[in-house]
């Protein structure tokens, strides 16, 4: 049984389509919606399979400061294996700066060394803290027993008074 919602465009549309959204156009959503009669959704849903395939498909930012860091990923790994005039090539086509593409390389390959040293970092953080939530359970043990031992006095005391009387008035 087919969907007739995804027959009713021609793969050649949804190509088109989708590549308006990708660079250096970057047509949103909304406006592709409002020119070509198809609704916000079904263009997300493709948007959504392009990007599941690899394509970065920022849609509608024009800035590329503005662009999620998936597209900017996506970006990198599809220039990763080109030469520099590949690379030239692609960024006319695309409407991008090679710096800005280097600078995004830079950023994905330093990632897993900020999480690192973010990882080290929380790591001493929790250690110190379990130290002092083990520091602060003893204070509190030895705080419980000295509060114990002073009720029983306290008791005891009473429980003299009782029996003998006040001693003190004597």
């Amino acid at each position: 049984m087919t969907n007739k919602k995804n027959d009713r465009y021609t793969d050649e549309f949804k190509a088109t389509t989708i590549q308006r959204m990708m660079p250096p156009k970057n047509e949103g959503v909304r406006q592709l919606s409002e020119e070509l009669g198809v609704p916000e959704a079904t263009l997300y849903s493709w948007r959504k399979k392009a990007r599941m395939q690899g394509k970065a498909t920022p849609g509608g930012k024009k800035h590329t400061e503005k662009w999620s860091s998936e597209d900017k990923f996506l970006i990198v790994m599809e220039t990763f294996p080109m030469n520099q005039a590949e690379l030239a090539a692609y960024c006319r086509k695309k409407g991008l700066f090679k710096e800005q593409i280097e600078a995004w390389k830079k950023t994905c390959l330093s990632a897993n060394t900020q999480e690192e040293n973010r990882t080290k970092a929380l790591s001493i953080e929790l250690k110190e803290e379990k130290k002092q939530a083990r520091q602060l359970e003893k204070e509190l043990r030895k705080k419980e027993k000295a509060l114990a031992e002073a009720a029983a006095l306290l008791l005891l005391r009473k429980k003299a008074q009782a029996i003998w009387g006040d001693l003190e008035e004597e």
